[in-house]
């Protein structure tokens, strides 16, 4: 006799807020497991229920340290060796993705290997948002469902209704993102270059358009040290910008980020949930608006557990 498959959501430790808002909206109790850590730094994830037969997502951002990567790939075994009927990696930010091409001799393409890692661990599809570079999604042998954050970031900075608002790429890879934003909000496009000196040292940033009187809306798909965008920034209100924002996904926010927002030309930086903020109180978070993705994540694991068809909730 034919059972339908459950569903069953389970979360990893950086992402269980996120897993439990999602599971939440979709009037699910998230499941349950646990994880034993050894005095050396090694860990052990498990389910502390039957996953046999059940149709399994499993929640978490690959974001730093590697434990969580990993952390991830022992989950997906897990469910795999006890007889789960689909594994699903759901990944509301996919690290190593900068890493997506070999652009110096010798240097390994990490976003593949992490493809080929989740295949190898026993995933059957992987849920994602905003990829550092859409070719990401070829590295897979199997489905990947790539969710745009503009989903909530357009309607925001719709009803912000800004006066003389431009769109600015923060460097020429962002061009395409930019362009999509600015048909949406039907308002023209500047974009920022940039030469790097090395990573995460930005030399010098000149802005392509017209900058002077407008209310300049930065969009990107991270924030890492923040380098970049305070630098852009600050040119651009040099050149005669009336206001800047930055409207950015995943909000990585390493070494002297939250600094330099706080001290930056930025009046607003929103940014999505995919990835916790930090809980150091010492922390200036003043600037910093967090939209939640996780509503648009339970639709997309609603409509792919049932084989509903998911094109017509993206927007991009």
């Amino acid at each position: 006799m034919h059972k339908e498959h459950k569903m069953k959501l389970f979360a990893c430790r950086a992402s269980k807020d996120f897993a439990v808002k999602v599971a939440k909206a979709l009037n699910l109790e998230l499941g349950a497991s646990d994880v034993l850590t050894f005095s050396d730094g090694e860990f052990q994830p498990s389910f502390n229920e039957s996953v046999r037969g059940a149709t399994v997502f499993i929640v978490q951002s690959t974001c730093p340290p590697t434990d969580n990567l990993f952390e991830l790939l022992l989950m997906a075994d897990a469910a795999k060796r006890a007889s789960a009927h689909k594994v699903i990696a759901v990944m509301p930010y996919y690290g190593w993705a900068r890493q997506d091409r070999k652009d110096k001799p010798r240097v390994s393409i990490g976003a593949k290997l992490v493809a080929n890692m989740l295949h190898a661990a026993g995933c059957d599809r992987v849920m994602t948002c905003d990829l550092h570079a859409d070719q990401i999604q070829g590295f897979f042998d199997f489905p990947v469902d790539h969710i745009y954050a503009s989903a909530v970031f357009l309607p925001y900075l719709k009803a912000m209704n800004i006066e003389n608002l431009a769109i600015a790429a923060p460097d020429m890879g962002g061009a395409k993102r930019a362009n999509a934003y600015a048909r949406y909000l039907e308002c023209p496009v500047i974009i920022c270059h940039k030469s790097r000196e090395k990573a995460n040292v930005v030399g010098s940033i000149t802005a392509i358009g017209d900058v002077a009187g407008k209310n300049v809306v930065i969009v990107d798909d991270m924030i890492d040290t923040a380098g970049t965008l305070a630098k852009a920034a600050n040119v651009l209100k040099d050149m005669g910008a009336l206001s800047v924002r930055a409207c950015a996904t995943h909000p990585v926010f390493s070494g002297p980020a939250y600094d330099r927002i706080a001290e930056s030309a930025l009046e607003e930086v929103i940014v999505s949930d995919t990835i916790p903020l930090s809980d150091d109180p010492t922390k200036d978070k003043s600037k910093i608006t967090v939209l939640s993705m996780t509503d648009i994540f339970a639709d997309i694991i609603s409509k792919v557990y049932n084989y509903e068809e998911i094109s017509s909730s993206f927007i991009n």
